[in-house]
C-alpha cells in the first residue's frame, strides 16, 4: 500500500518558470555549475549549488554554502519569484524530447514506504554524497529536487493525466536544450482522492533516478522525527518530493563504456579471448548501435564490430547476471581487459547515451583505445532487479529527459 500524497507546493510564478527551472545539481562539476548559475540569478542552480555565489576557495561542503542556499531560497520567496499554492495539490508534469512525451504525477512519497521496501531501489548510495543533500534539505527546510519514481501503469491515473493535459497548462515552456516542459495542477477533490487511492493499491514503486536524493530526504525525515520527540506521521517531513511516471512512457538510454587499453594484449590475442563468449562480426566504419538485447557495438582501430553473446550467456536468467551491462563486465571487461571494479578503475569511463556514438569515437581518438556501445537496460529489467531485492551494476541506466529542479518545492514545516 503506497502512500503518495498531494502537497502544498512552493513554485515559481508562471512568467519566471522558464528562468528558474534548472537541470539537477549533480550533472555539473563545480566550474560548470558556477558558469550555468551565474548566467541567470534566478536559475535554481544558484540555490542547488550555492557555492557558485561564493569565492572559489570556499569548500563545496562548507556550512556557509548551505546557509547561502537558504538565504537565496528565502529571498526568492520574499521577492515574489515564488508563490505558495493555497492547498494540497497534485501536478501533472509532461516533458517532451524529440517529439516524445513523458508524463507523470508530482506528489510526495512516504519515508516509511522507502524504509519498508514499498519504494524499491536498485543502486547503492555513497555516504558522502548523501551528506551533502542531507545538509542542503535540512538547512533549507525544503526538498527542491524531485525523486524520479516509476510505477506499473495504472488506467485511473493515466486517464486523469490525459484529461488534464487537454486543459490550459500552469506552465508551458521549452528550455534551451530543446526539452519542453508542461505542468497542470490537480485540485478537484474527487480527482485528488482518485489518484491517492490508485497509488494506495500499489504494493511496489521504484526509484528510477535519484537514489542519493531519496536516501538523503528519508534520513532528514527520520532526523526530524527524532528531534521532535513525538510525531503523528502527518508532518511534511514524513514525505519526500517525487515525480512518478508510468513504466510505459519511460525511455532509458544506454550507458556506454570506453577503456584506455587492451590490458597488454595484442589485437589478435584480444579477439581470441573475446571469442570464447561472443561472436564477432565486422561492421565497418559506420557506427553501430545495438538493436536487441545480448548485442554490443565495439569500436577499435577505426572499425566497428558487432558482438553477440553465445548460447550459454543468452541462457542466463538471474535478473542481475543477465543484464547486458553484467554480461559485458563479467565476460569481457573483467576477465579480458582486467577491469576488476568499474566503480574505481581509472582505465574505464562511462558515456551517457544522450551524447551519441560520435562521442565514443572521439574518446577513442583522444584518450581511450576501445569503446563499447550498449543496448539500453529495459524498465522491466530494472523492476525485476528491484523486486528481487538486488542491486544493478554501476552505470546501468541513463534516463532522459532529466527532471528540472526548482519548479516544485516541498517545505518540511
Amino acid at each position: 500500500m503506497a502512500d503518495v500524497k498531494p502537497f502544498v507546493c512552493v513554485r515559481p510564478t508562471p512568467a519566471l518558470a522558464s528562468r528558474v527551472a534548472a537541470l539537477p545539481y549533480d550533472v555539473y562539476n563545480r566550474a560548470e555549475a558556477k558558469e550555468a548559475a551565474l548566467r541567470d540569478p534566478l536559475s535554481f542552480l544558484n540555490i542547488d549549488r550555492a557555492e557558485s555565489n561564493l569565492p572559489d576557495d570556499v569548500d563545496t561542503y562548507d556550512p556557509i554554502v548551505y546557509a547561502k542556499a537558504k538565504e537565496l531560497l528565502d529571498a526568492r520567496i520574499a521577492d515574489g519569484t515564488y508563490l505558495t499554492d493555497p492547498q494540497d495539490c497534485y501536478y501533472v508534469y509532461e516533458l517532451i524530447m524529440d517529439g516524445r512525451s513523458q508524463t507523470g504525477i508530482v506528489a510526495c512519497a512516504s519515508i516509511d514506504d522507502y524504509a519498508n521496501g514499498v519504494i524499491k531501489k536498485h543502486e547503492n548510495t555513497r555516504e558522502e554524497k548523501e551528506q551533502d543533500r542531507i545538509r542542503h534539505v535540512d538547512t533549507c527546510n525544503a526538498q527542491t529536487g524531485p525523486i524520479f519514481l516509476a510505477y506499473r501503469s495504472n488506467e485511473v491515473i493515466s486517464t486523469l493525466m490525459n484529461a488534464y493535459k487537454k486543459t490550459e497548462p500552469l506552465y508551458a515552456f521549452t528550455a534551451d536544450d530543446g526539452i519542453t516542459h508542461n505542468v497542470w495542477r490537480i485540485v478537484a477533490a474527487e480527482d485528488v482522492a482518485a489518484i491517492r487511492e490508485a497509488f494506495a493499491q500499489m504494493d511496489s514503486i521504484y526509484i528510477a533516478d535519484g537514489h542519493h536524493r531519496a536516501a538523503s530526504a528519508v534520513k532528514v525525515g527520520f532526523k526530524r522525527r527524532a528531534e521532535s520527540g513525538s510525531y503523528t506521521g502527518d508532518e511534511e517531513f514524513n514525505y519526500f518530493l517525487s515525480v512518478l511516471f508510468p513504466e510505459d512512457c519511460l525511455m532509458i538510454l544506454p550507458y556506454n563504456r570506453v577503456v584506455k587499453d587492451l590490458n597488454g594484449l595484442s589485437k589478435e590475442e584480444f579477439f581470441a579471448a573475446v571469442e570464447k563468449h561472443f561472436t564477432i562480426r565486422e561492421i565497418g566504419t559506420e557506427a553501430f548501435q545495438p538493436a536487441v538485447k545480448g548485442t554490443f557495438g565495439m569500436f577499435l582501430d577505426d572499425v566497428w564490430y558487432e558482438l553477440s553473446v553465445k548460447e550459454e550467456l543468452a541462457a542466463i536468467t538471474d535478473p542481475v547476471a543477465s543484464l547486458d551491462v553484467s554480461l559485458l563486465q563479467d565476460y569481457l571487461l573483467g576477465p579480458v581487459l582486467g577491469i576488476g571494479d568499474p566503480r574505481v578503475d581509472k582505465r574505464i569511463d562511462f558515456i551517457g547515451g544522450i551524447r551519441g556514438l560520435g562521442e565514443l569515437e572521439r574518446r577513442v581518438h583522444t584518450d581511450m583505445k576501445i569503446a563499447f556501445s550498449m543496448y539500453p537496460t529495459q524498465i522491466t529489467e530494472l523492476f525485476a532487479v528491484a523486486d528481487a531485492g538486488l542491486l544493478m551494476p554501476p552505470k546501468s541506466t541513463w534516463f532522459e529527459p532529466k527532471l528540472r529542479s526548482g519548479l516544485f518545492i516541498h517545505k518540511l514545516s
